[in-house]
């Protein structure tokens, strides 16, 4: 990678962004609890103890204890496991539905595009979220339907957007160089288009992952995503809604894990944004 090759001069552009910085840090931080929750973890996170009920938080108990004497702390830890890897596999699963489709309906053109285009726009018309409730109630209430409902919900967005930046690129002269040389249409948008579309998709990928967090939670909260007992933040807060008044920390601390890593995720979003396409950080 030379010296002013646009790789390196978006690394420097994005390690000056402090705020993206500061958020790809939290990111760091979480995914290595994440990771490391089964050594690091106070407690087992299922174990119950009736002599312990709601306790608040002190030096036994950090974060305090649930209404059946589970560590919140460990609670917490383990539940960053099914936030993250339901943000993370739900977009990758977006990435794969709706960036194929994309580029299919912006290189195809025609009936193909429309028929595309008519899909994703009526997808589009649902709030996100009421979709994937709706497809999480038909799937039945696991994880892994709702990390499907999500990425089921979340690929029109990829789709328009790999759409767009395909007809963009069609019209460019590497794309014009490539079809001269004889190159079929898979390999021109695989080898020529794609990687040229990709950094919009990267950023487009972060900002999703903050929501997919947030739908895992809402689903969860709602009894369609991760099971009681296993510990997710969204059935956390679903718990702690009786005991707001009494046990405010039941609350509080999976509230702030799910704030914390959705805006740094959102921080770090914008980070690449501005490094990867600098006429956004002149505007």
């Amino acid at each position: 990678m030379s010296p002013s090759s646009p790789a390196r001069r978006a690394l420097a552009a994005l390690l000056r962004h402090r705020l993206a910085m500061f958020g790809l840090v939290v990111v760091v931080l979480f995914v290595a609890a994440a990771l490391l929750a089964p050594w690091i973890s106070p407690a087992d996170p299922l174990a119950t103890s009736w002599s312990a009920i709601r306790r608040a938080p002190s030096a036994a108990h950090w974060f305090g204890t649930d209404e059946n004497g589970r560590d919140v702390l460990s609670r917490v830890l383990w539940g960053a496991r099914a936030s993250l890897m339901a943000g993370v596999i739900a977009v990758g699963g977006a990435l794969l539905i709706g960036v194929p489709i994309g580029l299919l309906a912006g290189l195809a053109g025609g009936w193909v595009d429309a028929l595309i285009s008519r899909v994703a726009d009526a997808m589009l018309a649902v709030p996100f979220l009421i979709l994937a409730i709706a497809l999480a109630a038909f799937l039945g209430p696991a994880l892994e339907n709702a990390m499907l409902a999500i990425a089921i919900s979340a690929s029109p967005v990829f789709a328009r957007l790999a759409r767009g930046m395909a007809l963009e690129a069609n019209t460019t002269d590497y794309a014009e160089a490539a079809r001269a040389m004889g190159n079929p249409p898979w390999r021109t948008a695989l080898v020529h288009i794609l990687p040229n579309i990709a950094p919009p998709l990267l950023v487009q990928a972060t900002l999703s992952i903050a929501e997919a967090i947030i739908a895992e939670a809402s689903l969860s909260f709602l009894g369609l995503g991760q099971q009681p007992p296993a510990p997710s933040w969204g059935s956390m807060l679903n718990s702690a809604q009786r005991f707001i008044e009494n046990a405010p920390w039941l609350a509080i601390f999976p509230g702030m894990a799910i704030f914390m890593l959705v805006l740094a995720l959102n921080l770090l979003g914008d980070g690449l944004r501005d490094a990867l396409d600098p006429r956004s950080a002149r505007r």
